[in-house]
């Protein structure tokens, strides 16, 4: 998506950045892991192919991706490939019956030891006011693996229920609607964490 090829949000600790060409060795070299790839339902790309993936997210409407950066480890050594941690996405699907704006959303913690120490839940919290903000998301849903327990926690306590669990897949389907008394959870949480700019 294009919409966000010069915007940094900052938080407390992550900074979220438009996934560019110079960041996919190191997005390829996280892929390769078959424990992301189930997490993921991803299957491994070679390399050429993770440029053209690249590309295709850059240019596709329907895609909004950021990659995270540990904030600490970026303003102490100014290298993102050295502060990159995961990423997190936004897949906006066509209008439901009712014309509400639709999107799914993703959040991959690559680095295991920046697991577990609130930068997916920050980055998530992040991700939701940017859909909310600039592409008028009505309606999240959030598809994580049955034995995914910390991520399905995590979407629960950002006030997800669960819709479906399917067991052919294993996986389950949690969604939020958004209302008045969520936005002003939302944007109480986001207050303690925000400070979005344009690189430009």
């Amino acid at each position: 998506m294009r919409l966000n090829e010069n915007t940094q949000i900052i938080g407390k600790n992550v900074i979220l950045v438009p996934y560019e060409w110079k960041h996919v060795v190191k997005y390829h070299k996280w892929m390769q892991s078959r424990e992301l790839q189930k997490l993921t339902a991803s299957e491994p790309l070679t390399l050429e192919e993770e440029y053209e993936m690249q590309r295709t997210w850059r240019r596709d409407e329907d895609k909004c991706t950021f990659l995270i950066l540990c904030r600490k480890t970026y303003e102490t050594t100014g290298d993102e490939i050295k502060a990159l941690i995961g990423d997190t996405n936004l897949f906006l699907h066509p209008k439901e019956e009712s014309g509400e704006e639709l999107a799914e959303i993703e959040i991959m913690i690559a680095e295991p030891e920046m697991r577990g120490k609130g930068f997916g839940w920050e980055s998530v919290l992040l991700m939701l006011k940017y859909g909310l903000k600039y592409l008028n998301i009505q309606k999240f849903v959030a598809k994580i693996g049955m034995d995914n327990t910390k991520s399905i926690k995590m979407f629960q306590k950002i006030q997800f229920e669960e819709v479906t669990r399917s067991k052919v897949f294993q996986e389950v389907t949690l969604g939020r609607y958004v209302t008045e008394e969520w936005l002003k959870w939302l944007d109480k949480q986001v207050l303690l964490i925000i400070k979005a700019y344009d690189k430009n």
